[in-house]
């Protein structure tokens, strides 16, 4: 009942795609809101870009909740300029970081839609969040039934919708009820800055390097589709930067290399310029539409 809570006051009643399904705490969320205020769902077989775009098209979808990996798959394709998404308001966005560069280059392509950060977690639930601007990565988040606040960078989180635990496992919460999100945040007032998975962050020689932060620079080059930053262990630094790399076309992996390291000497401090670039074929994304950066790791 604690998660039904907050669907009682009546909201906006909008034409959504579920885009995260309902074995996720987002796709349940977005079904809840939409039958508590009388929207309308729109379902589709498959979460290409191109079937989401069209959908949108032919539906008149006002809000498309999906993932920053989706956004930055539908930018690559052209899809937002071969299909008409004037009836598009508003697109959430969560489950990751936001890379800055995707974020912008979405403001500068779809100006005219609202994009808004969410956040939440299947142990306590989807927060009120609140943008400071569509091209802005600090949110503030909250509401009702929920507290929030930070220790030792970490977010951490006590709603009245948590769960009671796990199964044959140790409580995740605190002993005065807070469950520890994992997630580094930065706080500026009443907003945060989501950075990133604390297990993620990159240890070296004790300079923390945030995945996102080199992701976001990455995919500034226009040859790169996708990319997925990860660490590896190194017996003089703790760990090193490493890059899993999707290209848009085939090209010499050294003359890539070269390029990709220039490129980030530009933007980046040296100790964040990834060591390792693997090129890949496949996609670095689950079927979530987030990144896989322990699979890439391990593989």
């Amino acid at each position: 009942m604690g998660m039904l809570n907050k669907f009682k006051v009546r909201r906006h009643a909008r034409r959504a795609i579920t885009f995260l399904l309902y074995d996720h705490i987002g796709g349940f969320n977005t079904m809840l809101y939409q039958l508590s205020n009388g929207g309308c769902i729109v379902t589709v077989q498959n979460r290409d870009p191109d079937t989401v775009l069209a959908a949108i098209e032919k539906y008149k979808v006002e809000l498309l909740p999906t993932s920053p990996t989706f956004i930055n798959l539908m930018l690559l394709s052209d899809g937002h300029r071969r299909y008409d998404l004037s009836s598009l308001q508003v697109v959430t966005y969560g489950t990751e970081p936001m890379p800055e560069s995707t974020l912008r280059r979405f403001r500068s392509s779809l100006p005219h839609i609202n994009l808004q950060q969410t956040y939440g977690l299947s142990e306590v639930g989807i927060l009120r969040s609140k943008s400071r601007s569509s091209d802005s990565l600090w949110v503030k988040l909250g509401g009702e039934g929920f507290q929030t606040r930070v220790v030792d960078g970490i977010l951490q989180i006590k709603a009245e919708s948590a769960m009671l635990g796990y199964l044959n496992a140790p409580s995740p919460f605190t002993a005065d009820g807070w469950f520890n999100t994992g997630d580094k945040v930065e706080v500026d007032g009443e907003y945060f800055r989501i950075l990133g998975r604390q297990s993620e962050i990159i240890n070296v020689g004790g300079q923390k390097v945030y995945p996102a932060e080199v992701e976001s620079v990455l995919q500034e080059m226009p040859e790169i589709a996708e990319v997925s930053v990860y660490g590896e262990k190194n017996a003089i630094v703790g760990e090193i930067v490493c890059a899993a790399v999707r290209l848009r076309k085939p090209r010499d992996a050294r003359d890539l290399q070269r390029d990709l390291r220039q490129f980030c000497r530009q933007r980046l401090q040296e100790f964040q310029i990834p060591v390792r670039i693997k090129l890949v074929e496949s996609a670095l994304h689950g079927q979530r539409f987030k990144k896989n950066r322990r699979e890439t790791a391990a593989s």
